[in-house]
């Protein structure tokens, strides 16, 4: 299966189990989007729902957001990530737009990027949730979920990077819903941490789940008094491990005398070994 054929099953199958693909974010207009989708980096859409409520209620239009000093805005949005920096950047925000753009949320990448707090995955969201523009937005989720799937190549390491090899897979009049697809799907089920294979309907041609299916079995009966690792190749039990990466780029724990992977932790019989995993560095 070549990667266009992986991204047709993928939306097809995501599409049966997410039928609304949507943003999270609850918002009536560009203005309130734009606000929203500045403070959901790195934070949760649930977080950022609860502090726009009284953020939009007391600042309803960028005029009244203009008009605010980063200081009143903070107690709004304490909650969230970084909201020093936040509050400063929704501030310089509407000024910007007010002073630019007579108000109006712009309706292009590059005049978008030029707000504080705006790069190039806020524009992209804005422009494909907002303003319906063809556009395919790649956060943590959409980053993580393409690359354990395998939609993207392996030196698909940087967003950007990412986003590029997914347009030339997925047609253009699905980059939006395809986006809020891969999303869901990352937030809910192909988490970051401990991700619910059991429950996804990608498995058979995920390249990640493939490789976790490789992994050595537990061993039953380690005697974790004689150390905390054991070498199934040497049988040793050693505590000092060294290190080797992988081919895949990946730092493993390996036998200090031979040199081998398989190598176990001595208190759960589980095997040290890891597969690639991607995070938006």
């Amino acid at each position: 299966m070549n990667r266009t054929q992986k991204a047709r099953r993928t939306l097809d199958r995501l599409r049966e189990e997410i039928p609304t693909p949507e943003t999270e974010l609850r918002y009536i207009n560009p203005y309130q989007l734009i606000v929203a989708v500045i403070l959901s980096a790195q934070c949760t859409d649930k977080r950022v729902n609860i502090v726009t409520e009284d953020l939009f209620a007391d600042y309803p239009t960028m005029a009244d957001l203009a008009k605010a000093t980063p200081d009143e805005i903070y107690p709004y949005i304490q909650s969230v990530t970084y909201p020093n920096n936040k509050s400063k950047h929704l501030v310089g925000m509407a000024e910007r737009v007010m002073e630019a753009y007579d108000g109006e949320v712009p309706q292009t990448s590059k005049e978008l990027m030029t707000l504080p707090g705006v790069g190039r995955k806020t524009a992209q969201v804005v422009l494909s949730v907002a303003f319906e523009v063809d556009a395919l937005p790649v956060d943590t989720h959409v980053f993580r979920v393409s690359n354990r799937i395998g939609l993207v190549k392996k030196d698909a390491l940087t967003p950007r990077k990412v986003e590029r090899q997914l347009k030339r897979i997925i047609p253009q009049d699905e980059w939006g819903e395809a986006h809020h697809l891969l999303i869901l799907h990352g937030r809910y089920t192909c988490t970051a941490r401990s991700p619910d294979c059991d429950a996804c309907p990608l498995t058979d041609f995920c390249t990640y789940y493939e490789r976790l299916q490789r992994l050595p079995d537990p061993i039953d009966g380690l005697d974790a008094s004689r150390g905390l690792y054991y070498c199934s190749t040497t049988d040793r039990y050693f505590d000092e491990p060294a290190y080797k990466t992988d081919r895949y780029g990946v730092r493993q724990i390996v036998c200090p005398v031979s040199g081998s992977m398989q190598v176990f932790h001595t208190k759960t019989g589980e095997t040290t070994k890891k597969v690639p995993d991607f995070r938006v560095n």
